[in-house]
């Protein structure tokens, strides 16, 4: 370990950020300094800008992706180099605020129904069921799932955050099949990894992410499934069933309400709830007839 990364560790270690930020983090600046073939600690201003076109012009990433590899630089020139950091230079990119996928309930029946193997199958079922995101359903542990209260224990969530979720009865039956399908029983967390699903320690998230891609394909399903879609059809979903926004926020880990009153715009009951103004115009029965 070099000592400039040794020194961005500790920092990110001392502010209690999590495994999969420290490991972002370290890869960006990484990235960063092999774009230039030089040490990050003597590059500058100058060339956080090229840096930030070459993530925009030539990669393509999205506005979200380049305001976290430039929020990395950021931590690493002020904290780990005690440096100064210009906003109005590198400024954060505006971000497209896009409406996310939703399936209907017969398209997510689909997708579970498209699963290419029992153990994806469990994995699409935990995440339609708890609304969960791919980190937090992939470090669940077998003592998360609390039948007595029939509850999930999500620990250390996103900013660190525990929460409980609701456990279905129907993902609760699952899951026992899904133990006594596990060929070793000696694993604390609820989807060990390797292609054996025996080691002692977690799936990584590509697994979750093939698991629906694969399905999707195999469903039928034309537009672009992500794990994450499943998190917004259960948010939406919810809603559409009548539950509250504020119970929404609780399952989903939402620091702020107003993350969640995105799926106001997105559930068809209260879309359908408010008339159009068209509706209250007194119009003609009858267009003028065609002579």
């Amino acid at each position: 370990m070099t000592r400039l990364r040794k020194m961005m560790v500790e920092e990110l270690h001392r502010r209690n950020y999590s495994q999969h930020t420290t490991r972002y983090y370290i890869r960006t600046v990484e990235d960063f300094a092999r774009h230039f073939n030089c040490p990050p600690d003597r590059l500058g201003l100058r060339h956080i800008r090229e840096y930030q076109a070459e993530l925009f012009q030539k990669r393509k990433l999205s506005p979200g992706s380049v305001a976290n590899r430039l929020a990395a630089l950021r931590f690493f020139y002020i904290k780990t180099l005690k440096k100064a950091w210009s906003i109005a230079e590198t400024p954060y990119p505006k971000k497209n605020h896009r409406l996310p996928a939703i399936l209907s309930q017969e398209e997510v029946a689909r997708l579970i129904d498209g699963a290419g193997t029992p153990f994806h199958r469990t994995l699409l079922m935990t995440l339609y069921a708890t609304g969960l995101r791919r980190a937090e359903l992939i470090h669940l542990k077998i003592s998360d799932v609390d039948s007595k209260r029939m509850v999930i224990h999500v620990q250390g969530g996103k900013g660190r955050k525990d929460r409980d979720v609701m456990l279905s009865p129907k993902l609760l039956d699952e899951l026992r099949k899904h133990w006594r399908r596990l060929p070793r029983k000696t694993s604390d967390w609820l989807f060990p990894g390797n292609r054996w699903h025996t080691a002692d320690h977690p799936i990584d998230t590509k697994t979750v992410w093939h698991a629906c891609d694969g399905a999707a394909k195999r469903a039928g399903l034309s537009r672009a499934i992500h794990p994450h879609t499943l998190r917004h059809c259960f948010a939406t979903h919810m809603l559409e069933a009548g539950a509250d926004l504020r119970a929404i926020q609780i399952l989903l880990g939402h620091q702020s309400l107003k993350e969640t009153t995105i799926y106001l715009h997105l559930s068809k009951r209260h879309l359908s709830a408010t008339p159009s103004p068209l509706d209250s115009l007194q119009l003609k029965d009858e267009s003028p007839q065609e002579e």
